[in-house]
């Protein structure tokens, strides 16, 4: 994975239209701004029950947006990344519809979950309630099937993501027809998504066991064979991420967009700087994706019943929620919990702009914080416009992480371009892209305890600092030499 900034972005929520616009943009006013893009799902339908996360056919381009040729045109110019939906697939599926259709009889019998499946003799209360959940209820469905048959789906998200058995002789093929679809484009990183749920076991969380491991290592094995990388999406507790870290290629440094919230909450950078000395650094490091800002990547671990600590003290952590409630003017509050369906028990919904009442210094300096860190950083698309929360999509929808994920015009996004502080957010991402320190060694130099002093040095010399005042929510960067915008 090349060392420098990748953008990750909806296809059409950015470019107002398909990929060959999307290739326009990054060719034209953003050309040269990124060394690869991270495409959220493009598989058909990009419109079905989880903005795309969901797709009927995960091996064919979404035909609004254009075909695999147009993929791979971007990778001709991008390092591009792609989703792999490993946990589940939509209950309009051609796979799922055979299967409702035919139940035993079908090829694709055994391929879905249904709760008989997980617990082949039978499922206890305790034994449900070990399951690990990202959100309310049972991870369970009531369907009815086509045929007649009454069935209880195993359904992770939500009622129309129905869980595969990975292991399933159906289920291996599907996902190496993935892998070889996205390789054959082009395409050289992969994201698992949800890849933490995918394996279950009866009396287990059904998240990140051993057994969970040993897929990720079997499914890592055959996309680098085709010349794939991998990276793992797990919110998790902070010592699990590590351990998770040392297993793959690349990890989500979860952890960094609240603490950097934190830190400029408190003015303090003790919590920031406890976590810079054991985060793994084979890291995708981020201030906003897709989704909500983690809680849970900092807080005490909630499957340890003798109470593993967090980074952050609850109390501390439950003021930086309402603190974040108080910077949007209340808007997260409308979009997070039980104020919105798609429920997320470990995710504040708010676009990080917001998160920080709109404050251009403070934001840049928390994005100064995201690209000094080692690792490779990601820009979301709402971030790299410094987007406000989009309370007229969050009504229509009611998806409380929709107010995260507004569809810009062209002609939005040419004069959010315009703004200073995006203007600004651009000049920072071709420091960290163009000065070679940021290909050298990393230091977190002495400083206050209301500071933060980070140092990247080369083999030959060269080097950068960032200076950040936690107090005044400013930053400062000194380097050895100025590299041309």
């Amino acid at each position: 994975m090349k060392n420098q900034v990748q953008l990750i972005t909806y296809v059409d929520r950015l470019s107002g239209g398909g990929l060959k616009d999307l290739r326009a943009l990054l060719a034209g006013p953003l050309q040269g701004v990124f060394g690869g893009i991270h495409l959220l799902p493009f598989f058909y339908p990009i419109d079905g029950a989880d903005a795309g996360f969901d797709p009927v056919d995960h091996t064919q381009v979404d035909p609004r947006l254009g075909d695999w040729s147009d993929i791979r045109a971007l990778t001709e110019d991008l390092d591009v990344m792609a989703d792999v939906i490993v946990n589940h697939m939509s209950a309009d599926s051609p796979q799922f519809k055979d299967f409702s259709a035919r139940g035993a009889a079908s090829p694709f019998n055994g391929l879905f979950l249904t709760l008989d499946r997980v617990f082949p003799g039978g499922a206890t209360e305790a034994g449900l309630l070990k399951v690990y959940r990202p959100r309310p209820g049972l991870p369970l469905t009531y369907a009815m099937l086509s045929n007649g048959e009454k069935r209880i789906l195993w359904t992770t998200f939500t009622s129309q993501q129905v869980d595969i058995d990975v292991t399933h002789a159906e289920g291996k093929a599907y996902l190496t027809s993935i892998l070889r679809a996205l390789a054959g484009s082009g395409i050289r990183m992969v994201r698992l998504d949800a890849v933490g749920y995918a394996i279950k076991k009866p009396g287990d969380s059904c998240f990140m066991m051993p057994e969970t491991f040993a897929f990720i290592d079997q499914f890592a094995a055959e996309a680098r064979a085709l010349g794939i990388e991998v990276l793992v999406e797990i919110h998790a507790y902070y010592r699990r991420q590590i351990e998770i870290a040392a297993r793959v290629d690349w990890v989500y440094d979860f952890a960094l967009p609240p603490l950097a919230l934190h830190a400029l909450m408190t003015g303090r950078s003790d919590a920031l700087k406890a976590w810079i000395a054991v985060r793994p650094t084979n890291a995708l490091t981020v201030l906003d994706t897709h989704d909500g800002i983690g809680i849970i990547d900092i807080g005490a671990d909630a499957a340890d019943r003798a109470g593993s600590p967090g980074l952050v003290p609850p109390a501390e952590l439950d003021q930086l929620v309402e603190w974040i409630h108080a910077n949007s003017g209340g808007q997260s509050r409308q979009a997070t919990g039980a104020a919105a369906s798609n429920l997320d028990l470990y995710q504040v919904n708010c676009t990080f702009y917001d998160a920080l009442g709109r404050d251009d210094e403070a934001y840049l300096a928390a994005r100064a914080l995201q690209f000094f860190l080692p690792g490779v950083p990601q820009v979301y698309y709402v971030g790299l416009l410094a987007g406000a929360n989009d309370m007229a999509l969050l009504e229509r929808s009611q998806v409380g992480r929709d107010i995260n994920r507004h569809h810009y015009t062209p002609e939005e996004v040419a004069s959010e371009l315009q703004r200073p502080v995006v203007r600004r957010l651009i000049d920072l991402i071709r420091l960290r892209n163009g000065h070679p320190a940021f290909q050298g060694r990393f230091e977190l130099l002495p400083g206050a305890s209301h500071e933060l002093n980070l140092r990247w040095t080369s083999e030959d010399g060269q080097w950068v600092v960032l200076h950040l005042d936690l107090r005044a929510r400013t930053h400062v960067i000194r380097c050895s030499e100025v590299v041309a915008a």
